[in-house]
């Protein structure tokens, strides 16, 4: 018999899900609702709402925690628990002291909510998307217009701040006796695992070397675990985000831009990973499938 969700018992499951909805009131009324009794998890991380407070509506058995930001129909952050959390800190309650995030605190992307239930604090980013640099644009091959490499310099801003900023919050959830788990939608694959065509990606936003050096930086013993990886082990997939274009999602052509990357203590407390990709094309909630974690937290081995 399974372990009751959010249970106490010596070995209790705690299942911890990340889902970039493309848009909550799409996404509810494509199934989200639905897939969220099913599923059950104890704490729900969403990105992309795309809609003001007011709208996001409520979700019964769960306090919901959101920054929407302020840009209209843009980004926006939730955190869904079994109860309130302790503390909650988005970068305008508490704006972000790293240099360079100023520019980024009212976009609705980035929020933190110590839970109740876990010694765990969870922080939910949804990740700015990037494009490439200058010199890698070509007119005609491109699906967007070139645009001189702006998105490309505002992503590698938010990553060098970013990385400042996330190393902060990760010791001060040390200080205060708890672990850190950062999840969401990084638009960023790290491992040639993460991408179905990795060598045609090398040259892609979101797997230049940049990138991906930027990611394994913010990895190791010290700091954070891809808990995904760690489970999966060193294979192709689970893929998270497939192009609603063609027939991606259909032959499982796709990256793996979501992630749940843990202190070490909680990483060795994974158990299990799953993607809750749809059955069809015609069922998907979202150009994204939850990445769902299970983690036993009373039996956690010291990490190596």
């Amino acid at each position: 018999m399974s372990d009751p969700p959010g249970g106490h018992g010596a070995d209790s499951v705690f299942t911890v899900a990340t889902f970039n909805v493309n848009g909550i009131r799409a996404a509810r009324r494509r199934g989200f609702d639905e897939w969220l009794a099913s599923r059950s998890p104890d704490v729900v991380a969403l990105q992309e709402l795309r809609c003001p407070a007011s709208e996001i509506g409520e979700f019964p058995g769960y306090a919901v925690t959101a920054d929407v930001g302020s840009i209209a129909g843009r980004n926006g952050v939730a955190v869904l628990t079994r109860r309130p959390g302790t503390a909650v800190r988005t970068w305008v309650t508490h704006p972000p002291t790293a240099r360079g995030l100023g520019e980024f605190a009212t976009h609705g992307r980035y929020l933190e909510v110590d839970l109740a239930e876990q010694p765990v604090t969870v922080a939910c980013l949804y990740l700015p998307k990037g494009g490439l640099p200058a010199h890698r644009q070509r007119p005609g091959s491109m699906r967007e217009k070139p645009d001189g490499g702006q998105k490309y310099e505002r992503k590698q801003r938010f990553l060098a701040a970013f990385g400042r900023e996330l190393d902060r919050s990760r010791r001060a959830a040390h200080r205060a006796g708890r672990d850190f788990l950062l999840v969401g939608d990084l638009n960023i694959a790290h491992t040639q695992h993460d991408v179905t065509n990795w060598r045609a990606a090398r040259s892609m936003d979101g797997f230049l070397p940049e990138d991906r050096e930027w990611f394994e930086s913010i990895l190791g013993t010290r700091r954070l675990v891809d808990v995904v990886r760690r489970v999966h082990g060193a294979r192709p997939g689970p893929l998270t985000w497939w192009s609603w274009a063609g027939e991606s999602f259909a032959k499982d052509v796709g990256w793996r831009v979501d992630h749940q990357l843990a202190t070490p203590r909680l990483a060795a407390c994974a158990t299990q990973v799953t993607v809750d990709k749809e059955p069809s094309a015609a069922q998907r909630l979202s150009d994204h499938a939850p990445l769902v974690v299970n983690y036993r937290m009373h039996i956690c081995p010291d990490p190596a």
